[in-house]
């Protein structure tokens, strides 16, 4: 394994961290929380590196999607968890070959089958695309985007939950941090180094949510799996937020007029986005 590596700082403990993303603790010599052990590949199967990775976004309805995609016959659920938080430890260190062949071993399936996982900080993350390329060149990505404001209060909300279920206060970073996560073109340019623009999906949260059969098989269709006679459980909403905080009108002037560049960006060198979706930013 790769040396001077460590945990990318989450809210919370690693005790309730690894709870809330089904994760079985597993440390190194070093005390290093790192992900559950792979899973035993069954007689017949194979593993490889995965055939599509989920890389963003937090609070973006990426849960209902992995699951609405688990729940195909020709996709393998993860054996695991939909959040592998792989690479997280690798922020400071080298991703070595034997990490790279470790992280395959996530993945058993056999050859009409496929097989990913989604872990949306991965999006934010600048050390990350070089890696994944490396352990996982030919992967799919998708990444589920969000109204960057409404992101912002959503993603702060759950840090509240977390901080609440912890019995510890909100972190003072946490509005930062819940903040950087919405510059997409940036982190999204930073994958784009890396991956060929043909190997990532880029969905809305908003139209999945009105449209979801339509763009749940636009999915499958990149994934490479056909959606003919599937029917999906379009009903299900897991980690549904009945509530987030409010933003007087003059702050919420100051979000978008922040974000405002970097959504000009995106929208013009992602015309799949569509900004009359994005409320706070159809003016633009």
């Amino acid at each position: 394994m790769a040396t001077g590596k460590t945990t990318f700082p989450r809210l919370g403990s690693p005790e309730l961290i690894a709870k809330k993303v089904g994760r079985r603790l597993r440390r190194d010599r070093e005390g290093v929380l790192e992900p559950p052990l792979p899973p035993v590949c069954p007689p017949g199967w194979r593993t490889a590196p995965p055939d599509f990775v989920g890389i963003g976004g937090q609070r973006c309805g990426t849960t209902r999607w992995f699951r609405l995609l688990e729940s195909h016959p020709k996709i393998v659920p993860s054996p695991v968890s939909k959040e592998l938080h792989f690479f997280d430890r690798f922020y400071s260190g080298e991703l070595t070959a034997a990490d790279a062949e470790e992280y395959s071993r996530y993945f058993p399936r056999d050859d009409e089958c496929r097989t990913g996982e989604w872990t949306p900080s991965y999006v934010a993350a600048p050390w990350l695309p070089a890696m994944l390329a490396r352990a996982a060149p030919d992967a799919r990505l998708l990444v589920l985007l969000r109204d960057p404001v409404e992101r912002y209060l959503s993603g702060l909300q759950h840090n509240v939950w977390v901080a609440e279920q912890a019995n510890l206060p909100l972190s003072r970073h946490a509005p930062i941090e819940a903040f950087a996560r919405g510059f997409y073109h940036a982190q999204l340019s930073n994958w784009l180094r890396c991956f060929d623009r043909s190997q990532l999906l880029v969905l809305q949260f908003e139209r999945c949510a009105a449209e979801p059969l339509s763009e749940l098989r636009r999915t499958l269709e990149f994934i490479g799996v056909s959606s003919e006679g599937f029917d999906p459980d379009l009903e299900a909403h897991p980690n549904h937020q009945p509530s987030k905080p409010t933003l007087a009108p003059e702050l919420r002037k100051s979000y978008v007029s922040a974000y405002a560049e970097d959504v000009k960006r995106l929208a013009s060198e992602f015309p799949e986005i569509d900004l009359s979706l994005w409320p706070n930013f159809a003016q633009l």
